[in-house]
């Protein structure tokens, strides 16, 4: 009796082979799919860094699309359905990223899980005013007049000091990473009010108990960091203020004039004598008293050195040309002291 057709050895062999060419098939398209999802390179490693943003709250889709776009992947598909296999799709993180080397697509997204975003930090150094910190923080990209406009609006401080009328003196200088997000130049500005709390935070109460205001606390600290950046000086520095306010003495402290003469717009890089009578409330050489309030902001260690001064008498002080001060507790050791290193100083400009 004979065997039916599809069951002939010969029928039985074509669909063995044609099973066989199925399972080939499959296999050469899961190592396409693998080499095109992990192993290609998506650049060359001669190629330039390559800036790539993602934006807060994009999903594998949209960030597919952008990377279609650059050319990193031939489908924007690919990247969801490869993100999507990984169980990753919300697990990428927004920021700023820099892709360099030889990238495979696997690389890119296990960038995107970890948050290997580039750091933009910029460094407020101790002293610098609101118009100083603005320029620093527009080289790093961010807006000075978005900077500007957060730092000139007070109320983050009123608790603190009621009559703020910006926040001069309260933004802390450290160093802040920044992103280049919408209104990111205001969340550093919050930040660094943030942080001026956490440093003056455990000084409040023994503020409070010796009667000492806070705004005074920070306007002469402002002043001791801008006349010294020596550590064993500041308490020093600070006593010799202090001393002069309570004797009624004017403070005649240069950093004064220069940001007077920063707020006129007249800042040239020099104070000359005809300086000295510029019309301002912040001229501690015609004025008694504080300055209005902080000409910059001061460091932990000058905040310190006023709210713990020296015990010293001494009421002058004059530069030694390196770095330090002579300190004098009379008008004639002081007279004798700026004859002794500043008999050589260059003549000042217009006296």
């Amino acid at each position: 009796m004979p065997r039916p057709a599809s069951l002939r050895p010969s029928a039985l062999a074509r669909q063995f082979r044609r099973a066989l060419l199925l399972v080939a098939l499959a296999g050469t398209m899961k190592f396409a799919w693998e080499y095109e999802t992990t192993r290609r390179p998506l650049r060359l490693a001669s190629e330039a860094p390559h800036p790539f943003r993602v934006e807060p709250g994009a999903n594998a889709e949209s960030i597919g699309r952008s990377l279609h776009e650059l050319g990193f992947v031939s489908y924007p598909w690919l990247f969801r359905a490869y993100v999507l296999q990984r169980g990753d799709g919300a697990r990428l993180r927004a920021g700023d990223y820099s892709f360099s080397g030889s990238l495979t697509l696997e690389e890119l997204v296990d960038k995107l899980v970890e948050g290997e975003v580039v750091r933009h930090d910029v460094t407020f150094p101790e002293g610098r005013s609101l118009l100083e910190m603005a320029e620093l923080a527009a080289a790093k990209g961010l807006p000075a007049d978005e900077f500007l406009k957060a730092a000139r609006d007070p109320a983050a401080v009123h608790d603190l000091d009621p009559d703020a009328t910006d926040l001069e003196g309260y933004l802390f200088p450290d160093t802040y990473d920044v992103s280049r997000r919408p209104a990111a130049a205001a969340v550093l500005v919050a930040r660094m009010v943030h942080r001026f709390r956490e440093v003056i935070s455990p000084e409040l109460p023994g503020l409070v108990s010796r009667g000492l205001r806070l705004r005074e606390v920070v306007t002469l600290a402002s002043l001791v960091e801008l006349e010294t950046a020596r550590a064993d000086e500041r308490g020093r520095i600070a006593a010799v203020f202090l001393n002069r306010l309570k004797k009624g003495m004017l403070l005649q402290t240069d950093p004064t004039i220069i940001y007077a003469l920063r707020k006129a717009d007249s800042w040239d890089g020099n104070i000359r004598k005809r300086d000295l009578a510029i019309e301002s409330p912040y001229n501690t050489y015609r004025y008694p008293g504080l300055p209005p309030g902080p000409i910059g902001s001061p460091g932990r260690e000058a905040l310190l050195a006023v709210i713990a001064p020296a015990d010293v008498k001494d009421l002058y002080f004059v530069s030694r040309n390196d770095g330090s001060h002579e300190f004098s507790e009379t008008l004639a050791q002081h007279e004798r002291a700026v004859d002794r290193f500043q008999r050589r100083r260059p003549r000042v400009q217009g006296s």
